[in-house]
């Protein structure tokens, strides 16, 4: 039996086809499930337990506008986005690469949970050019910083063309999972 093919495999499938969705329709968004999606980054984990992140809900087309006009070019998907949740971090000396690795498990968290859900999501970058910007605008205190955005809604036409040919969306599994050690 192929990899591809175990029972496990089938297991994990939903996971296979969580995708980055940068573009997205008019279609409003349940606040059921952004809280749902929230309460899943929330639940993440995180180095030590620390749960050093908060998380700001927004949907207020004006203060979409202006993270998606702030960020450019990283935030383009925040254009037709119906609502972002931002991870808010905060500025602690010597934690920096922890604090990055629990962001990014909690920002994939809720792509998955956006999938489960029927939604789209993708991750967007706020720079540290538009991060006092983005401060200002969200209201946050000096000690905290927004670096990730995930933008939210249901895709686009567009966006649910699949961007790849059949069989090229990932390198080959024989060039990516080696077993024991590096091949050669």
């Amino acid at each position: 039996m192929q990899p591809s093919e175990t029972a496990a495999s089938e297991a994990v499938r939903p996971l296979l086809r969580v995708r980055q969705v940068r573009e997205f329709s008019d279609q409003p968004v349940d606040p059921s499930d952004l809280d749902a999606m929230a309460d899943a980054a929330r639940w993440s984990g995180s180095s030590k337990n620390t749960q050093p992140w908060r998380f700001i809900v927004i949907t207020d087309r004006a203060t979409l506008r202006s993270l998606h006009e702030s960020g450019m070019p990283h935030t383009r998907s925040l254009a037709t986005a119906r609502a972002v949740i931002a991870i808010v971090m905060p500025h602690e000396s010597g934690r920096g690469i922890s604090h990055a690795f629990d962001e990014g498990r909690a920002a994939e968290r809720m792509l998955i949970a956006a999938s489960l859900l029927g939604l789209g999501a993708g991750i967007a970058w706020i720079g540290s050019e538009a991060r006092p910007d983005v401060s200002e605008l969200l209201g946050m205190p000096e000690d905290r910083f927004v670096r990730t955005v995930v933008a939210i809604g249901h895709p686009s036409d567009a966006a649910r063309q699949p961007k790849s040919a059949p069989g090229e969306a990932r390198l080959p599994r024989n060039e990516t999972v080696f077993n024991e050690r590096w091949p050669g």
